[in-house]
């Protein structure tokens, strides 16, 4: 009996493994894609945010969010590991003071659009994976045409580390109201260069800024005496804008802001980016 008992139990356990696997949805495989590292835990058992964190729409609903690293359209051609859903959260802080930013941008005018907020360590761990993997140069074409990719470490456009991992760094641009839509990246489609001029780069309903969003070039820097008129324009007003806030320019990106003095200056999390990570209270 004992014997029977144990075969039963075997049994039971294996058609509750085959169940498990019929179950994972169809897109549950996509952190097997190349340079997408499995998840580290299992959801249930995934960090959570402390309560100091909150989603931005919560906090104003009115700026414009376009979620690059949830989607394809990445300087890696695949969606980031650690990206959920396509929301963005920030400190309480950083997110107040954008709301102030954008009160005095929307009198002009103007909204602000955040394509990238808080970044947990494991999406930036999959920046390193693949930066490591020199074959894989799909996106080149458009996000760093002139840049050798095993120059990209040495550059500063990869790190180990990221500000964005702290919770008061955010990539942004701006908007003119009424704000035009913007098509989605058809994966496969051909590249244009982020430098090009603005009819020829990949549609964006921001104002031009010289280059897209996370260009790998010289271009991109803030001030860069190349980026003149209307473009240069363009960056003083976002700057000028995010400054009265409290917030600081990474100089070698147009886009890259950081609210001061930071909740967290010296912590790296690691929650993934999801509604769910976040404390309720």
């Amino acid at each position: 009996m004992p014997r029977l008992v144990a075969a039963l139990r075997g049994l039971a356990a294996a058609a509750t493994a085959l169940i498990a696997v019929a179950a994972v949805p169809p897109g549950a495989a996509a952190d097997t894609l190349p340079h997408r590292p499995a998840p580290s835990s299992h959801p249930a058992n995934d960090p959570k945010a402390p309560g100091e964190f909150v989603a931005l729409r919560d906090v104003d609903p009115t700026i414009i969010q376009e979620m690059r690293y949830v989607t394809p359209h990445t300087f890696m051609g695949v969606p980031v590991t650690g990206y959920r859903a396509p929301v963005c959260l920030l400190t309480r802080d950083a997110a107040r003071a954008l709301h102030r930013a954008q009160r005095s941008f929307l009198r002009r005018g103007y909204s602000l659009k955040v394509y990238d907020c808080y970044r947990p360590q494991r999406a930036v761990n999959h920046f390193v994976a693949w930066a490591k993997d020199l074959g894989d140069q799909r996106m080149k074409g458009e996000f760093y045409p002139r840049v050798d990719k095993s120059m990209l470490f040495r550059d500063g456009y990869i790190a180990e580390k990221s500000g964005h991992s702290r919770g008061s760094t955010l990539d942004l641009t701006l908007v003119r109201l009424p704000a035009l839509p913007t098509r989605p990246y058809v994966p496969g489609e051909p590249l244009s260069s982020c430098y090009g001029p603005k009819a020829a780069r990949f549609p964006d309903n921001s104002l031009d800024m010289g280059t897209g969003f996370d260009c790998f070039d010289t271009l991109a820097h803030t001030l860069d005496p190349r980026i003149k008129g209307a473009q240069r324009a363009n960056r003083l007003l976002l700057k000028d804008g995010m400054e009265h806030a409290g917030f600081v320019n990474y100089a070698p990106e147009w886009w890259h802001y950081t609210f001061t003095p930071e909740t967290f200056p010296d912590t790296y999390f690691d929650f993934p980016v999801t509604r769910r990570s976040l404390v309720r209270h």
